[in-house]
């Protein structure tokens, strides 16, 4: 797909993302939900997260869903999983404003079905489609779409998050929660959802502001220091950190040290895998998640990296009569196909709680320890550079002795360790993962790839 990639499209707002980009996708989406796809809609809701550009972006989209002549439900500031909640309950598909994890000068535009599910590669291919050759409905002047306020949302979300998990197990656990928003659109909803779960909620970054004063919306660990002082100041149970759309949930354990979220996806599947079953996961994969897949008897899928892949995989799993109860990324995004198909850090949270209720979080994950990640990002400014670093990674791995993945970019598994290059979805970046059991070869590994797409990049 070239405008909508592994998790919608992104881009610096007001330079890439512009608001004439905005209105034209508005009108590719209105124009294939009103024209019949997935079931036709006389109804969008329009969603969007903290952004300082979000309300600037929504009007725009606004008037380009109301010109293909449907009506707009304008649902304010919600996160991602509170409008795919709100999606499912009425029935209508919804255009969310949200860059999710990118830094504050991006934003983007993410698409979701009347399902309350996002939008298959299939479907976003036929509004691309759509889209680049601008064949837009256009209602009459009299039949454009009408836009109403819709009060209440987020409200309605804390409810049916408090309906869908063990509140009584986790009050009773008297548990204590640092909670670090990053000033995101989980600011609004999930304070009052840990309170109202019978827990003690101590914030960091918890005002909505789309400049993200406190800290860039990714909850990676250099973002995350204040978060992990608060754990220990409160003498916290837990910390939990979102991104900006709160549809992923990153932890601290009691320590307030941080828990890679590869273990945290791999103990979450541990309690929820049986034999038989079916996980589906990134490329980037944990062997941590390998490790319990094993153990258990179940299997592992792996897509390419992204939400709408793994979506994609889940709904064919599924169709096909597998039982999908887990699956995600280890980037905090976490899918529980039972509940909804989406990524929802609230709930994700809660259901770590229910964990936590058992036993300390350091127990909960130490288990999933014993290897050591490092990740690295390197920026190109042209797609010469981007080709350059690529076939680097491309000769790393003729040269070397590891097997091979190309699914998203070049895994080099080496057995003991592995190492991932590839093109990020929605920044001008390369990513490298590497994992091993030993953090020296880990830095190795990913110190190496990074050095050859370096050099690349400056020779290009």
């Amino acid at each position: 797909m070239k405008v909508f990639g592994s998790s919608g499209t992104r881009g610096v707002a007001n330079e890439e993302l512009t608001p004439g980009f905005v209105l034209r996708v508005a009108k590719a989406a209105g124009t294939a939900w009103g024209s019949g796809a997935d079931g036709g809609a006389e109804c969008i809701a329009l969603a969007r997260d903290t952004r300082y550009t979000g309300r600037m972006l929504a009007d725009a989209a606004a008037s380009g869903l109301a010109s293909t002549g449907t009506d707009v439900d304008r649902l304010g500031i919600v996160p991602t999983p509170g409008a795919q909640a709100y999606a499912e309950r009425e029935g209508v598909p919804v255009m969310v404003i949200t860059a999710s994890h990118n830094p504050p000068q991006y934003n983007g535009v993410k698409l979701v079905g009347p399902n309350g599910v996002e939008l298959s590669v299939a479907t976003l291919e036929g509004i691309e489609e759509i889209l680049l050759t601008e064949s837009f409905a256009v209602a009459p002047w009299d039949e454009t779409g009408r836009v109403r306020e819709v009060e209440g949302v987020r409200r309605a979300y804390v409810d049916q998050l408090l309906e869908a998990v063990d509140r009584e197990n986790i009050a009773d656990a008297d548990l204590t929660v640092a909670l670090d928003p990053g000033h995101g659109a989980g600011a609004l909803t999930s304070p009052d959802f840990f309170r109202e779960l019978g827990c003690r909620v101590v914030t960091v970054n918890g005002q909505a502001d789309g400049h993200f004063p406190g800290r860039d919306p990714e909850p990676v660990p250099d973002n995350l220091e204040d978060l992990g002082r608060l754990v220990r100041a409160t003498d916290a149970d837990v910390g939990i950190a979102h991104d900006g759309d709160a549809d992923r949930a990153i932890f601290f354990d009691e320590n307030g040290e941080y828990v890679e979220g590869d273990a945290t996806l791999a103990a979450l599947a541990a309690a929820e895998l049986e034999a038989d079953d079916v996980t589906v996961s990134a490329v980037n994969v944990s062997q941590r998640l390998v490790d319990v897949v094993t153990e258990v008897g179940a299997d592992l899928e792996l897509t390419p990296i992204g939400s709408t892949n793994i979506i994609t995989r889940i709904q064919e799993l599924a169709a096909n009569g597998e039982r999908i109860p887990i699956a995600g990324e280890g980037n905090g995004g976490v899918f529980f196909p039972e509940y909804r198909l989406s990524r929802d850090g609230a709930y994700t949270a809660a259901r770590f709680l229910e964990l936590v209720a058992e036993r300390p979080a350091s127990e909960v994950v130490a288990p999933y320890g014993g290897y050591a990640n490092v990740r690295r990002n390197v920026e190109y400014e042209s797609t010469a550079e981007r080709d350059a670093m690529l076939d680097a990674a491309a000769n790393q791995a003729n040269t070397s002795d590891a097997e091979l993945n190309t699914r998203d970019g070049y895994r080099l598994d080496y057995g003991d360790a592995w190492v991932l290059a590839r093109p990020s979805g929605t920044e001008p970046l390369v990513r490298i993962y590497a994992e091993a059991r030993e953090a020296d070869r880990a830095e190795e590994l990913a110190g190496d790839m990074c050095d050859a797409l370096t050099e690349a990049k400056v020779n290009a």
